[in-house]
């Protein structure tokens, strides 16, 4: 054991560390925070280690690269291999290198990435976000784990512990230095979701034009594109492959009558249920002949070079096992040719070689197997390029043939053929003739592809000279095969690759042709579900197939599919799936963005509608700068041809405004007379942005364009305005129009789409419902944060003259700061007369009664008398009392949490008899003057 293994010769800290601590992780499966990529971020706290970057660990570069050689050919920031190395030299934090080190040892094990970085959280010494690229999650979280313990593991003894691994799940070996074992462990991870390189290349070669790639299952069934645009595969099965081509295909009799009809070269044969019929018609149609299973693939129970009938019955006893129905037929000789045609063109072509050993006169046949299995493009089934050669009994009865067996030692140069056919499959090797074949030949494979109707479509084709007509030189079609192996093309033993992959996608999405829905991502900390719900009425007025996500749940067109809290990424991919959309409107949370980023890759269309305080506090978003950025993310992924939309009354807009992608729409509240300098400019310079300009029923809606000026329709004929008096929701029907005129929608269908858009339940619930009964009228709002409280208070400012007075039922959720708690109070204090506070469900984690302490601080604090306050904890008893507190000619505005529920409660409640004051329900389970006063004096 060395020094440094030992922990001494080394300089040291003054006093005992503190180990290494995981605090957090995340899979980021969108653009997230950090990067537009998916990555793994794991945040991690050095401790006394932040005091100890690499160039003050003696020997602990060597001994990494000694673990891992790979690390010198990462270029780190200097963008050129050896740069890591540098960085090690130079001196770099732990947390840097635990990024290299997991990004090693996913490559190590089959899983090529290539990105990371590492930062500093800030305001908190030691701590750092480690961010890396991932292809599997689990595999790259066991990376993770890895990286960790065997980075510990080469400092001194008491710094070697790390805490919170637990987060990444199981560590990938009991030895931290194992690496070998390390690797194994994220194989076996990775192999279960490993594409096949058929599947794998169609996949790259859709990233490479850009276009979405969702895996459907744990297979091959993978989704290009999005919603009503999207095309599906199963390996090189495409959704536009016919199922009928498919069955004639795997009738290989079938296949070959209409291949013979259609004038095309194929073997005399016939199929067959008996042994003796299969002897019978082998005499008949003179030897050799071929056997083999009438739906087989993947060359099983073929048998070919049959020249005597024992033979034919040992054949026929092996593609039996494989097909009850049997095909012989004469063997047609020639060289084995796989002929791949795409969209009814050939794009490449094999010459296959079964699997053979040649002799050295020292090595046995098996030895000289294991030494071909060595080659690392082996593998077993389709994983590579190559597969492993197994001896199995068809292989011994070959061999027997010839008089030899596995321990048979051929003479040097002697060639040892181990299989009948050449496929791949059983170890088979290819060489590309894609340059040479002769147009006669092309053609022939091109019809027989159109005879099956095959758009992807593999022929074997057996000819003794690819480069020569096969009407001159004999041969013709033996096999035309669905879903074939791209293997053979993509990395030819000899030759030249083709990338195969590239017209299969061309087909499935011609060029100019577009991939992806329309996506609008919306976003912002008020207003978000309302003005999703009047963009979808828009679009569904144009005509779309909508789907919609809110914190409500999961709707196409106007039917609710799945009631939930869809505002995140999750929910997002499930309509992007749905092949019936036309168009997604995504309600965008902070906490998806925080938890796992967006669920799509870019937006066409995305909306910050503002930005105030709210959920601050919570995984380590402490100011409204910091939610800004959060909010910004949307906008930052927004594509190059696409609309960032923003409020130009938002301070925190206009800071997002910097990192906004595509061409920025405003929309603004302020008239043409009022507006700002910056937005004058924009409009000015043929921006566009959208204006409510003051005037009667609420003012005008007016979109600047290109320099020009249009008028859409005025506020007050937007019912969910109220006659244009909530000014919130004419600023959430600015960002609507911004949006859909944006995507070129019509401006008349816009107007007719937000005058049939009403603040009803039905419409938009929990946002503004109205409902008059019992002469007393009811508004629901689901006003959860103080900036939302404010803009509800203008609307009741407006409305308090009808009313005799204004009662309101009030909460916030429990994890908010307590200055945003009294800051509810507050405003509750100077909006209602008399006021309800009520805590469940939203408590979060604070004792019972706290919440409605603070809020009951903030009311008194804005003047409010003790006498109107009240406090339950239950929301059902808090809206019951509540609404018998009500009485005609009065105003009760209802916040809730459970919108459902608290509706059909409104819609439910009847009235009882008055009692005699004194002896009210609400006035027993109220909090008393007294008890208010010493919460404010305390």
């Amino acid at each position: 054991m060395t020094a440094i293994e030992r922990g001494a010769g080394a300089p040291r800290p003054e006093t005992a560390g503190a180990p290494m601590r995981v605090l957090e992780r995340s899979i980021y499966r969108g653009p997230h925070l950090y990067s537009a990529s998916p990555m793994i971020r794991i945040q991690l706290d050095l401790g006394t280690l932040e005091q100890w970057p690499t160039d003050r660990l003696p020997y602990f570069a060597e001994r990494l690269l000694a673990l891992l050689p790979g690390l010198a050919d990462h270029g780190c920031s200097y963008k050129q291999p050896g740069g890591f190395v540098r960085r090690l030299q130079d001196g770099t934090w732990l947390g840097h290198v635990i990024e290299h080190v997991a990004l090693e040892l996913q490559i190590r094990a089959g899983s090529p990435v290539t990105r990371g970085k590492t930062r500093s959280v800030k305001d908190r010494p030691g701590v750092y976000n480690i961010l890396y690229t991932y292809r599997e999650e689990d595999a790259a979280l066991a990376a993770g784990a890895g990286a960790l313990r065997l980075v510990a593991s080469l400092l001194p003894q008491e710094f070697r512990a790390v805490e919170g691994l637990e987060m990444l799940g199981v560590a990938p070996s009991d030895d931290p230095q194992n690496v070998a074992a390390i690797i194994a462990a994220l194989e076996q991870l990775l192999r279960p979701r490993a594409l096949g390189p058929t599947t794998r290349a169609l996949v790259d070669a859709a990233e490479r034009r850009g276009i979405p790639v969702m895996r459907l299952n744990q297979q091959s069934l993978i989704q290009f594109g999005t919603g009503s645009r999207q095309k599906r595969i199963r390996a090189s099965i495409t959704g536009e492959t016919s199922q009928i081509a498919v069955d004639v295909a795997g009738d290989k009799n079938l296949t070959k009558q209409l291949l013979a009809e259609a004038g095309l070269p194929v073997p005399r044969g016939t199929v067959v249920r008996e042994e003796e019929d299969c002897v019978r018609e082998a005499r008949r149609l003179r030897w050799p002949v071929v056997v083999k299973p009438l739906d087989g693939n993947h060359g099983r129970g073929v048998t070919t070079d049959l020249f005597d009938e024992e033979a034919v019955r040992t054949a026929f006893r092996l593609a039996a096992q494989h097909s009850r129905r049997v095909i012989v037929e004469q063997q047609v000789r020639g060289n084995d040719h796989r002929i791949l045609v795409v969209a009814g063109k050939v794009v490449a072509v094999a010459e296959r070689m079964p699997a053979q050993v040649v002799g050295d006169g020292f090595h046995a046949i098996r030895q000289l197997i294991d030494f071909l299995n060595q080659d690392p493009r082996r593998g077993t089934g389709h994983a590579n390029m190559l597969t492993r050669i197994q001896v199995d009994e068809a292989m011994l009865a070959l061999l027997a043939k010839t008089g030899t067996s596995p321990a048979t030692v051929p003479m040097a140069g002697e060639i040892v053929r181990l299989r009948h056919t050449a496929n791949l499959s059983t170890g088979g090797t290819a060489v590309d003739r894609t340059d040479v074949i002769h147009p006669y030949n092309v053609s022939v494979a091109e019809q027989a592809a159109a005879v099956v109707g095959l758009d992807v479509c593999g022929i074997d084709f057996l000819s003794p000279d690819i480069t020569r007509p096969v009407r001159e030189t004999g041969g013709g079609i033996v096999e035309v095969n669905a879903a074939p192996g791209f293997r053979m093309h993509l990395d030819p033993s000899s030759g030249k690759p083709r990338d195969v992959a590239r017209p299969v996608i061309d087909a499935l999405f011609p060029r100019g042709r577009r991939s992806r829905i329309p996506i609008f991502a919306i976003t912002g900390t008020n207003g978000k579900s309302t003005t999703v719900r009047m963009v979808s009425r828009i679009l569904c007025q144009d005509g779309r197939n909508v789907g919609m996500t809110t914190t409500n749940g999961i709707y196409f067109n106007d039917h609710l599919m799945t009631e939930a809290d869809a505002s995140g990424p999750k929910s997002a991919r499930m309509v992007l799936r749905n092949p019936s959309v036309d168009v997604a409107v995504l309600e965008t949370a902070r906490g998806g963005i925080l938890r796992e980023g967006l669920g799509f890759p870019a937006a066409d269309i995305g909306a910050v509608l503002n930005v105030t305080a709210d959920h601050l506090g919570l995984r380590g978003i402490d100011t409204v700068e910091q939610l800004a950025t959060v909010k910004s993310v949307v906008v930052e992924s927004v594509a190059r041809r696409g609309h960032s939309i923003l409020n130009a009354d938002d301070p925190m807009c206009l800071r997002i405004a910097r990192h906004a992608r595509g061409t920025i729409v405003w929309f603004s509240l302020e008239g043409e007379a009022t507006m700002s300098p910056m937005l004058r400019a924009h409009i000015a310079g043929r921006g566009m942005a959208v204006l409510r300009e003051p005037g009667r029923d609420g003012g005008m809606i007016v979109l600047h364009r290109d320099g020009e000026r249009s008028e859409v329709m005025h506020a007050a004929e937007i019912p969910a305005t109220l006659g244009g008096i909530a000014e919130f929701n004419i600023a959430n029907a600015l960002a609507a129009v911004a949006m859909c005129a944006a995507q070129k929608v019509a401006l008349d269908v816009i107007a007719d789409g937000l005058r049939a858009f009403s603040s009803s339940f039905a419409d938009s619930p929990g946002r503004l419902n109205v409902h008059d009964a019992h002469g007393i009228r009811f508004i629901l709002d689901y006003a959860h944060n103080p900036a939302g409280l404010a803009a509800l208070g203008q609307v009741i400012d407006s409305l308090r003259g009808d009313y005799k007075r204004v009662l309101g039922m009030v909460s916030i959720p429990g994890d908010r700061r307590d200055e945003d708690i009294l800051e509810m109070g507050r405003l509750a204090g100077v909006i209602f007369d008399e006021i309800m506070f009520r805590e469940a469900p939203d408590g979060r984690g604070r004792p019972r009664g706290e919440t409605n302490g603070l809020m009951s601080q903030g009311a008194m604090l804005a003047g409010m008398p003790a006498d109107r306050v009240r406090r339950i904890l239950e929301e059902e008893e808090a809206v019951e009392t509540t609404l018998r507190m009500g009485e005609p000619g009065d105003l009760i505005v209802v916040m809730p949490s459970a919108i459902d529920k608290v509706w059909q409660q409104i819609l439910d409640f009847r009235p009882e008899p008055r009692r005699e004051a004194g002896t009210s329900t609400a006035i027993s389970q109220s909090t008393r003057p007294g008890e208010l006063e010493a919460l404010l004096d305390g």
